[in-house]
């Protein structure tokens, strides 16, 4: 989409750059934002978050290679191919500076949208139709690392890395499309893209740094994940999360950092305890979707993917506090989305948004003993 003449970017607030940015559209923040922290250090990459998505979303004609929900292995997979390397090639070496400590850096480089060509929204690229072949490309492939001085303590290695729609507070797609189709919702911050609007032009494939909205060729129009709203109005968790196993997903709401709630699990993991954290903060969406990063993973390629807080949110999570640690016994225990939470010496506790209980789970399971049961075999 071209900047109409004479049209010029605003200036919006990005907490997670501490620094205000360009944009096409003013800051208008939802009522709630919807939000959801992954903790990667669980996830076993049975991909059973994947197929409950494809089989509840994307199972027509045209979405053959739509995977809403995707889980690839890193550092080589991606979905589509390369789909970071080769935005991170555009946007060049950027910088965090200044503020105390990794976690309170301000970023000095170029978003998307300030690093824009002439005419265009944002820094992208339209991914060719080979890139779209093998949603599991390099699936558990790990790589020796030549400069071993920067890895202390792994040559090798390989983690999955979840990914769905980020619903991101500056949503690339919804400045880049020409019909003005995809929408932020007032009442939760989920992205989707209206049907009837659209017409298929694929800015929002192109200028989506996450490469989440996904072209039909039967309909002739976009599509991407809708964070299950349907069950998100219904107070219940989105199909990839009720169907994880490694129950490394939990969902919830997220405030600013200066509207912090102690005791909404988002804001403890994400703003509190700083446990986790966005995925390349430095493309300027604001991405909603958070993760744990996992601790066997050489600390300059976590740095470059989640920000300079990666040496904070791996000792956090190392040595967790009694609050932290009842916190992630939390992760996968129920379907109701959590908005409160609680721990006491013994158990967590989860509420849901009228604070009634929804769920209590032991810090620790008790031993039992049985007594032996001895059988005549003859």
């Amino acid at each position: 989409m071209e900047i109409p003449e004479g049209e010029k970017m605003t200036r919006v607030n990005n907490w997670q750059l501490r620094r205000e940015m360009d944009y096409p559209y003013k800051e208008s923040r939802p009522d709630r934002q919807f939000a959801a922290v992954f903790n990667i250090n669980r996830c076993i990459g049975c991909q059973t978050c994947t197929m409950a998505c494809k089989s509840t979303w994307t199972f027509n004609k045209g979405q053959e290679h739509m995977w809403w929900n995707n889980v690839e292995t890193k550092p080589f997979g991606g979905y589509p191919q390369h789909w970071d390397v080769k935005l991170l090639e555009k946007l060049g070496p950027q910088k965090w500076e200044k503020g105390e400590g990794d976690s309170g850096k301000t970023y000095q480089g170029k978003t998307i949208f300030e690093a824009a060509p002439k005419g265009e929204v944002a820094l992208g690229y339209l991914p060719e139709d080979k890139e779209w072949r093998f949603p599991n490309i390099y699936e558990d492939t790990s790589t020796p690392w030549k400069d071993k001085a920067t890895l202390p303590s792994h040559d090798t290695f390989f983690f999955y890395l979840q990914r769905i729609c980020n619903h991101c507070t500056y949503p690339a797609c919804a400045a880049a499309c020409p019909r003005k189709a995809i929408y932020k919702r007032k009442e939760d911050g989920i992205v989707l893209i209206d049907q009837e609007r659209c017409r298929g032009y694929r800015k929002c494939v192109e200028q989506c740094p996450y490469k989440k909205p996904m072209y039909n060729p039967q309909t002739r129009i976009s599509e991407k994940c809708i964070a299950c709203y349907p069950r998100v109005e219904q107070d219940t968790v989105t199909r990839c999360i009720a169907a994880c196993v490694g129950k490394i997903r939990l969902q919830g709401w997220i405030n600013l950092p200066e509207k912090i709630e102690a005791d909404n699990p988002m804001d403890y993991l994400v703003h509190v305890a700083k446990v986790a954290l966005p995925s390349y903060p430095q493309f300027g969406t604001e991405p909603n979707v958070f993760y744990i990063p996992p601790r066997w993973v050489p600390r300059g390629y976590l740095k470059q993917l989640f920000g300079p807080g990666v040496e904070n949110a791996i000792e956090r999570y190392s040595d967790p506090d009694p609050d932290l640690l009842g916190l992630l016994q939390l992760f996968g225990t129920t379907q109701q989305i959590i908005e409160k939470f609680r721990v006491t010496e013994k158990d967590a506790i989860g509420y849901d948004a009228h604070k009634r209980e929804i769920i209590r789970v032991p810090l620790e399971d008790p031993i039992v003993i049985r007594p032996p049961i001895y059988h005549n075999i003859t």
